[in-house]
């Protein structure tokens, strides 16, 4: 810094005097004139542009085929979404259920969200809400995506919980402990981290450990919605431990859904925006490596992975210009892909369900259960249970 001030004081010619009008000179205020338009007409060029990008990232002129499994039926109790669901070992499925999310239908909703609880293993499943412990919010609870951990020492189910509390939309992470015998939870924990700002998925890794996606930068409404239209990728991933907060990853336009390999050696995380998948691994200081992305020409959601096959199983938007439009006279359909070998150089992807939106709209998550079952959630609409044919087995 010494060196600079030395040059800028033995200067020939002030800055002062350098930046002040030159005796006999006039101001032309008509160059202001002319020139504010032309900056306008730059802007909104810029602008126009990255909105037929951003329009065209969302597939707006795809239209699906039906490819429906066998034997589907609609769960009764689920009429406002079924955003997230994961599935225990024992074949008891828990569902996140009544998201109020921006740009989506049920965003204007005054109706608190709902954990739900079903046995796959029941001849006829039945759906029922979860209890949750006195003391905690029920009235501003807004669920979003979901993950368990089950500790191998005394088998006690942690179930994590993305709650953005509404009407504000705070991004809160919360801890419960599942009680089977009478499906119920006991709130045990509510984290909140200034690196958690827009936490949209979680798959936990301890008892108060887990990855999560921030699916914006900004917290701002409007700067979100700009944000997306100029294609920032400014989205993140984030570890979080009682004893470590961190950034493990960035570079996404919009972070969404997040999983695990059943060796815990790899991270799934969905770029919905960008109509992929990246693979990264997981280091031993919980840093993330990029591996590989895998593109697939649908708007990934959610991720769920069978823990005997290692496939993948993806809700997938196939027109997002139809989701965040939405018109009930011309509904958003939903998609569910099946991805094998994903760390093979030539992964294999099979669409397993479609829907033009007749039967249900906007699917987010997809989960086999022991190759038998295969549930289906949305965002904002219904959910499916279908019996999953025994293709692609090989």
């Amino acid at each position: 810094m010494g060196g600079n001030s030395e040059v800028l004081n033995s200067a020939h010619t002030p800055l002062a005097e350098l930046s002040a009008t030159p005796k006999g000179a006039q101001h032309n205020p008509m160059e202001k004139v002319i020139g504010l338009p032309i900056i306008a007409c730059i802007v909104i060029a810029i602008l126009g542009e990255r909105f037929v990008n951003f329009r065209a990232r969302l597939w707006p002129s795809r239209e699906i085929k039906q490819n429906h499994l066998p034997n589907c039926q609609l769960i009764q109790g689920i009429d406002h979404g079924s955003e997230d669901i994961t599935v225990l070992p024992n074949g008891l499925a828990l569902f996140s259920s009544g998201l109020k999310y921006p740009m989506m239908p049920n965003y204007g909703s005054d109706a608190p969200g709902n954990l739900y609880v079903m046995n796959l293993e029941e001849d006829t499943p039945t759906l029922s809400e979860l209890k949750i412990s006195q003391g905690f919010d029920l009235i501003s609870f807004n669920p979003h995506g979901i993950s368990t951990y089950i500790d191998k020492e005394d088998n006690m189910v942690y179930v994590f919980v993305v709650n953005h509390l509404h009407p504000h939309f705070t991004s809160h992470v919360e801890i419960f402990k599942f009680v089977e015998e009478d499906k119920s939870l006991t709130h045990l924990k509510t984290i909140t981290h200034e690196l958690l700002t827009n936490v949209n998925d979680i798959v936990a890794v301890g008892p108060e450990s887990f990855y999560a996606t921030n699916d914006h930068y900004f917290k701002d409404q409007s700067l979100r919605f700009l944000e997306k239209v100029l294609g920032l990728a400014w989205c993140n991933v984030v570890y979080y431990s009682p004893e470590e907060v961190k950034v493990v990853g960035n570079g996404l336009h919009f972070a969404n859904g997040i999983n695990l390999s059943p060796d815990s050696k790899y991270l799934y995380v969905a770029d919905i925006f960008g109509s992929c998948i990246h693979i990264l691994e997981v280091q031993e200081d919980k840093n993330l490596t990029p591996v590989k992305v895998l593109h697939l020409g649908t708007l990934v959601d959610n991720i769920d992975v069978d823990q005997e096959t290692g496939d993948l199983w993806v809700g997938c938007h196939p027109n997002g210009w139809k989701m965040f439009n939405y018109n009930p006279e011309v509904p958003p359909g939903s998609e569910v892909l099946q991805i094998k070998n994903i760390h093979s150089e030539k992964p294999m992807v099979f669409q397993a369900y479609a829907d033009n939106g007749s039967v249900i709209q906007g699917s987010s998550v997809a989960v086999p259960y022991k190759g038998r079952k295969l549930l289906i959630g949305t965002i904002f609409h219904k959910a499916l249970l279908c019996n999953l044919n025994p293709l692609h087995s090989d």
